[in-house]
């Protein structure tokens, strides 16, 4: 009896010792700093858990209080360690004076018991004088040494293969046919090299040597390794500049395969936008650049934007000052011999042709919509029109501030116009001056004319997003005047990242690439490959549901580049 009796008097689990402890202060009479004596509590802590059994005076409060988790950080010293190994066939002391080098200390032993974990095979034996020598070589790229044996890794580009869903699905070895390529790197190897910096927000070639060691990115590519910064730099620069025409038909038929609706564009905004070149080029010349608000040599790039579709379909880095005013023409030019039809409408700046020019649109049965320039005599004329005359209309289309402006429809007469022009004149947009439009549409209603003409201010948001996020102004090629490649793997790019939004939906399919990257584009994966799959687990994220709210979870699709293996999603 004695042994059972000391069970409560000498409590050892830290539950009893409160209730013991509690029981001899509330019900023993003993006072709080004798029970704290002798039950082992400092008086204050005593007093605190007086105070905590208080306020929750039931039997669960001597339940056992489950342990907080505390998360470690993720140690980045096994995924260092084997993409040195896997890109680099470095030795443990070589991984282990890298490591040092950059901040991430571990014992050869670590190292060794890291690399069998992953089922690395020990690297042949080597003399003493190559033991001594700890220096790395690096492992320059090619096709033929890319293992797609059975293993696991991780990479910090998993976001990657959810482009390559669709990527498979088209022909990428024909869409790209006659760009350079080599039996090391293949020209798709080099291609889906470039679209992954473009893909990944990289802004050039040069800032990739950071990234070349992971693993996942060189497999995307279909590589055992990225190609390095001089061979991605000067890659734009061998293609031939008048190959450009045939690749962008090649890729619209191939994008159009994967929409769901591929009939052609019919309306489109045009504007030019001037890439701007720093060094000493005498044979470029100066444009407006509207980011610096100034002329600077550069290269003069019109874009065609599908104001249905909202991506970029047409790129064209050639325009020379005397050819710039042909440019809408050239488009039409370029749409016809690609769609078999013209273009219904197009929708551009003031500057971007002349009266001409929209004299022959007219007789081709293109609509088009500009702006006219306000000279001292359309001025003076403006302000002779009597006040009763300008009507109020409501904008309804558009979310913005000055939603009730006021019009006057009226025609006007333009020197190098063959007939009578419609002229709209809008008072009340937040401008200081009233705006002046003019088109070749009889029958639409001034509401929707001026509606459709601030729907063209969206293009210079989206070229916008070029800059700041494809980097369409850093551009990869060392020769300025070859960029057409570069410009039209932006094309490309955006038209990715828009069948994302498309397939995400949930108001994404408007969203900027920018926030498509950051909000649903996960960075770290962990990939295993075996005899016949890819499988790409993804961590836990607050926006994986709309990923899996997408089916990207449910989708098998083999890659052509990487043996047919076939890819899977899966979420942690």
């Amino acid at each position: 009896m004695t042994d059972y009796a000391d069970f409560f008097r000498q409590p050892v689990l830290r539950s009893h010792i409160q209730y013991e402890a509690l029981r001899a202060y509330f019900v023993g009479g003993l006072s709080a700093r004798e029970a704290a004596d002798q039950f082992g509590y400092s008086y204050g802590s005593f007093k605190n858990l007086c105070v905590a059994f208080r306020k929750n005076p039931n039997h669960t409060f001597f339940w056992p209080k489950p342990e907080a988790r505390k998360d470690k950080p993720e140690d980045p010293r096994p995924a260092r360690i084997r993409a040195l190994r896997e890109a680099h066939q470095a030795s443990i002391y070589q991984i282990a004076d890298l490591l040092k080098e950059e901040g991430l200390s571990a014992s050869t032993a670590y190292i060794h018991n890291q690399l069998s974990a992953a089922g690395y095979p020990k690297l042949s034996r080597r003399t003493a004088t190559e033991r001594s020598v700890r220096t790395l070589k690096a492992v320059r790229a090619d096709r033929r040494a890319l293992n797609l044996a059975p293993r696991k890794f991780t990479t910090s580009f998993g976001g990657l293969f959810l482009f390559a869903f669709d990527l498979a699905r088209i022909n990428m070895d024909k869409v790209f046919r006659g760009l350079p390529g080599s039996a090391l790197i293949l020209t798709g190897c080099a291609i889906r090299s470039m679209l992954a910096l473009k893909l990944w927000g990289i802004g050039r070639p040069s800032q990739v040597m950071a990234e070349t060691l992971d693993p996942g990115l060189a497999l995307f590519a279909g590589l055992n390794v990225i190609p390095k910064r001089s061979t991605l730099s000067e890659y734009t620069g061998r293609c031939d500049p008048h190959f450009t025409e045939a690749l962008m038909h090649r890729w619209y038929y191939a994008a159009a395969e994967l929409e769901a609706d591929p009939s052609p564009g019919r309306s489109f905004d045009l504007d030019f936008h001037t890439i701007p070149y720093h060094g000493d080029q005498a044979l470029l010349e100066k444009h407006y650049v509207s980011k610096r608000s100034r002329r600077q040599r550069g290269i003069l790039t019109v874009l065609a934007r599908d104001i249905d579709a909202r991506i970029f379909c047409y790129a064209d880095t050639t325009v020379r000052k005397a050819t710039q005013k042909d440019a809408a023409l050239e488009f039409v030019t370029y749409w016809s011999r690609l769609t078999g039809q013209s273009p219904v409408e197009l929708v551009f700046d003031s500057g971007f042709t002349t009266h001409k020019t929209l004299g022959e649109l007219d007789e081709r049965n293109i609509k088009f919509i500009t702006l006219r320039r306000r000279h001292p005599s359309l001025m003076a004329h403006i302000q002779s029109i009597p006040k009763n005359q300008w009507r109020p209309i409501t904008l309804t289309n558009i979310s913005r501030k000055y939603r009730r402006p006021s019009i006057v429809d009226e025609q006007a007469d333009l020197a190098a116009y063959p007939r009578p022009i419609r002229q709209i004149l809008v008072k009340g947009l937040g401008h200081l001056q009233p705006t002046v439009l003019i088109t070749n549409q009889e029958k639409i209603s001034p509401v929707k004319l001026v509606d459709r003409y601030a729907r063209r201010m969206v293009i210079e948001n989206v070229i916008s997003d070029a800059i700041d996020f494809f980097h369409i102004d850093a551009l990869s090629a060392a020769v300025p005047m070859k960029i057409n490649v570069d410009v039209q793997l932006t094309v490309i790019a955006s038209v990715l990242y828009r069948l994302l939004g498309r397939r995400i939906g949930d108001g994404f399919e408007v969203a900027e690439a920018r926030t498509l990257f950051r909000r649903l584009i996960p960075k770290r994966a962990d990939i295993r490959l075996t005899d016949t799959h890819i499988e790409v687990t993804f961590p836990r994220r607050a926006h994986n549901p709309h990923l899996i709210k997408a089916n990207y979870h449910r989708l098998e699709q083999p890659i052509p580049w990487l043996d047919n293996k076939i890819l899977k999603i899966n979420f942690a």
